[in-house]
């Protein structure tokens, strides 16, 4: 959890997995967006493929990014479960004889 929290740390990471919000893009295209070095993306492209937030593929020279939402959501749930958010909402509608 901590690899993917120190991933979600940085602005630029964050931005690159809205941009993957609506579809794959090749490293070139998310590249384009921002005003720093090919090097220093290739960098936040690892740090977020290290985290499991993203996947690459090899297609044609070129890598295409996609986003993998299914880790954000267990870091997500862990995180709120370690923080007992979420934990007692169920109990208290039991208790008052509610249902989801």
């Amino acid at each position: 959890m901590t690899e993917i929290f120190d991933a979600l740390s940085h602005p630029i990471r964050r931005e690159v997995l809205e941009l993957l919000k609506s579809g794959g893009m090749t490293a070139g295209e998310i590249a384009d967006r921002f005003p720093v070095s090919r090097p220093t993306m290739s960098g936040h492209f690892a740090k977020l493929k290290a985290a499991g937030l993203i996947r690459g593929e090899n297609r044609g020279g070129s890598i295409t990014y996609t986003l993998n939402l299914s880790t954000l959501e267990e870091a997500l749930l862990g995180f709120m479960g370690r923080v007992g958010i979420g934990a007692g909402l169920s109990e208290s509608r039991s208790h008052r004889g509610e249902t989801s």
